[in-house]
């Protein structure tokens, strides 16, 4: 399988459907996540929720691309939290017809090199705690939890996992 591409969301019309598809192909986290009711997800909000990831200093909003330039995955990135200075995954989403074929891996990859070209020695994301399905991916793949606590913008108890990169 070859690496799905990254590129920075353009919010065009085709990405939000695109990604309103993603989410509702992942309603099992949206009832985790309750920021989006999985049977009516609206294009407008979703938009809005990733424009304001976009805009904060430092974020980033990915598409990953497959090779025929299908849309396979959303990436939220934070080049630098502001309370441990360490580069962070804010989401990493796999459309649901391509989840278990090795495309979260791929991209999970893609985000530790770009990271570590930039000189970065680690990185941190936060799995909501009623997720286990996640923390377990996140897990098999070398992270490793180093705290509990809230999120900061819903208060839902969350496993900060932090992986060295090297």
């Amino acid at each position: 399988m070859v690496t799905p591409t990254l590129s920075p969301m353009t919010f065009t019309a085709d990405e939000i459907a695109d990604v309103v598809g993603i989410y509702v192909s992942n309603p099992e986290y949206c009832r985790a996540a309750g920021e989006y009711d999985p049977e009516q997800i609206e294009p407008d909000r979703v938009e809005a929720d990733l424009r304001e990831e976009a805009r904060s200093e430092g974020g980033h909003v990915l598409l990953a691309r497959d090779g025929r330039g299908r849309t396979v995955g959303l990436v939220c990135l934070l080049d630098r939290h502001p309370k441990d200075g360490y580069p962070w995954i804010g989401l990493l989403m796999v459309r649901g017809d391509q989840r278990r074929k090795g495309v979260g891996r791929l991209l999970v990859r893609a985000v530790e090199e770009r990271f570590l070209g930039q000189g970065r020695d680690g990185l941190r994301l936060a799995v909501l705690d009623n997720n286990p399905s996640a923390s377990a991916f996140w897990s098999s793949l070398g992270w490793q939890e180093i705290d509990r606590r809230a999120d900061l913008r819903f208060e839902r108890p969350c496993v900060v996992m932090h992986k060295r990169l090297a």
